[in-house]
């Protein structure tokens, strides 16, 4: 506080201060800015009348010694300048203050030293640290609407999440990929919603986690790669996580390229079966994808690897699982056709692979022996590991689009892994398509073949309709999103709005938008995730049309939700953009958390 003669043209007449000495506060709007006004131990005090955790009239709160308490949710304020006692509720804005001829006056627009991009990235990292929802959502819409690239926020998060959980990457991480992945989809409001989504999946992940301890990398920095990939897969192979560490993070040191590394994690992924019913080799991909985000000569790129080999170290290995022994050795019968791996491959150089027309029928095929003859074949023509992993993960897409609601709920689960594996092994195969990966699509074709009970009998495949209106179809599928049973009408509605010539890209849009206002699971991001790039991938309307069908379904078959953290976004954009949230009550849900 200042008391001259003289007051600079910014500054707003607020108050008396013979009046204000005796109240011992007041409420006034300078320049639109609501600002409590407190006399307190023989000083003038000022800050914004919003109590900065949700918005309640500190006017309302009691001082004391100095110390500024909401009334709502005792939220403490240190009243000189504003700073909070509380992470969770964040600093209030405080204003320089004068006294000229008895008359109060306040700045209500001082100069800041720290401009809002750099407070929202701190408060981002204390919403991590402390797994505060409504932090993390005030911080994704303040970081969004301050013009930040949501790749710094990601970054952000990244490095968190692969230093502060012992158990390496996990679904928070994978989430928080995926849908960086599929924000162009989005609506600008959509985006906010992604980032916050992501980010509290990983805070959520690492709650209360220990924090990950490093092994360091061998000083040798001049092993040939072949000796270093070796090393890697035999140190996995024998569940040594640390030995693997060490050895992958001097892979890094040695320079080695985004190609080679992701070719050491496949083969070690394919080693064996289809490792945790796919998970591995699902983190693996978006460990590496989240690497194509943030860079991967990033300086914690070797930590965000290393977050991945616990997980392929102490993995479930199917071949271990009756299912894959009996009543058919369907792990014997893959390892026979990878020890003709090289000689497959050898005959089918020079070859021009084309998918046949019945390929996906051989996959679904009611024996397993016509589905390893298939890709056998396949190889043998010329296919390449690329083209045999997208050929498959539609096999596996169209068993989710034909799911029968007869099963139980938990089934969905297993065509999902089987889908998203597939896609994850997709991806790797353009990234690094060597002949070992031709293993992951062995794996996941026969995973296709396992599912077939869940396709028994097959949902109906949405009937044609060109006639249809798009909007109606839109407005019908997100009625589908709001009512529990609704499975096979949602495949319906987006089927026919792409029948009617509906935008793709409003379909997908709407079907993000639908997915980041629910509370849902891991699963229900991958699904997304996974069926709109494969969606993207392919021109064929007939497959396009299958893919938007798996997804709307298995999206119906899980909505809809209690919305918990759509609740908290809206709370955290409505204090945003200035409203009275403590007038209607709705937020107290939030308040805590």
């Amino acid at each position: 506080m200042s008391n001259v003669d003289t007051i600079p043209d910014e500054y707003v007449e607020v108050a008396d201060a013979a009046t204000l000495r005796e109240e011992g506060r007041t409420v006034a709007s300078a320049d639109g800015i609501p600002i409590v006004v407190f006399h307190h131990e023989g000083e003038f005090r000022a800050v914004n009348n919003r109590c900065p955790h949700m918005g309640f009239p500190l006017s309302e709160g009691s001082v004391d010694e100095g110390v500024l308490t909401c009334e709502w949710h005792h939220a403490r304020f240190e009243l000189t300048c504003g700073d909070t006692f509380d992470p969770w509720a964040d600093d209030v804005e405080s204003y320089p203050v004068r006294v000229v001829d008895g008359s109060v006056y306040v700045d209500p627009d001082p100069q800041r030293d720290e401009p809002a991009a750099v407070h929202w990235a701190e408060r981002l990292e204390d919403g991590l640290e402390q797994n505060l929802r409504l932090v993390l959502a005030k911080s994704a819409i303040g970081l969004h609407r301050a013009g930040v690239d949501p790749e710094a926020p990601f970054e952000t998060a990244v490095v968190f999440g692969t230093k502060y959980r012992e158990g390496g990457w996990s679904s928070g991480l994978t989430i928080l990929t995926a849908l960086l992945n599929r924000l162009p989809d989005l609506d600008d409001a959509d985006r906010e919603r992604a980032l916050y989504q992501g980010l509290v999946q990983v805070a959520s992940d690492c709650a209360d986690q220990p924090p990950k301890f490093d092994q360091e990398a061998f000083e040798a920095t001049d092993v040939p790669y072949s000796r270093l990939k070796s090393w890697f897969r035999e140190n996995v192979e024998v569940r040594d996580a640390d030995g693997a560490e060490r050895v992958l993070r001097t892979a890094v040191a040695s320079g080695c390229s985004p190609e080679q590394l992701t070719e050491m994690l496949t083969a070690a992924a394919t080693d064996h079966r289809y490792l945790d019913t796919g998970h591995r080799f699902d983190h693996l991909n978006k460990a590496t994808e989240a690497l194509d985000h943030v860079g991967w000569d990033h300086p914690e790129s070797a930590d965000v690897l290393a977050s991945l080999v616990r997980g392929l170290a102490t993995a479930q290995r199917s071949e271990e699982l009756s299912s894959w022994r009996q009543p058919d050795d369907l792990a014997g019968r893959s390892a026979e056709s990878f020890d003709r791996l090289d000689e497959m491959v050898a005959e089918g150089t020079g070859e021009e692979w084309t998918e046949p027309e019945d390929f996906t029928d051989r996959l679904h095929s009611e024996e397993p022996e016509p589905v390893y003859r298939a890709l056998d074949d396949a190889i043998r023509n010329g296919a390449t590991v690329e083209q045999l992993a997208r050929a498959v993960t539609f096999a596996a897409g169209k068993r989710v689009a034909q799911f029968s609601t007869a099963n139980e709920f938990n089934d969905w689960n297993t065509v999902h892994h089987t889908f998203t594996f597939a896609n994850a092994v997709h991806r790797a195969a353009q990234r690094a398509p060597t002949t070992e990966l031709y293993r992951g699509v062995y794996d996941a074709a026969t995973n296709v073949y396992l599912d077939r009970f869940l396709n028994t009998p097959p949902a109906p495949e949405p009937a044609v309709d060109a006639d249809a209106d798009p909007e109606t179809e839109l407005q019908e599928l997100r009625h589908c999103f709001e009512m529990e049973g609704e499975v096979n009408a949602a495949g319906t509605h987006a089927a026919n709005f792409l029948d009617a010539g509906g935008d793709p890209e409003r379909l997908k849009a709407e079907l993000g938008n639908a997915l980041l206002q629910e509370d849902t699971g891991f699963h229900t991001f991958q699904a997304l995730e996974a069926g709109l790039r494969q969606f993207d991938l392919r021109e064929d309307p007939a497959e396009r049309r299958v893919l938007a069908t798996a997804v709307a379904r298995y999206l119906a078959a899980h909505y809809p939700t209690r919305r918990e953290r759509e609740q908290t976004y809206s709370i955290a954009s409505r204090l945003h953009e200035g409203e009275r949230i403590h007038e209607d009550g709705e937020a107290e849900a939030a308040a805590d958390d």
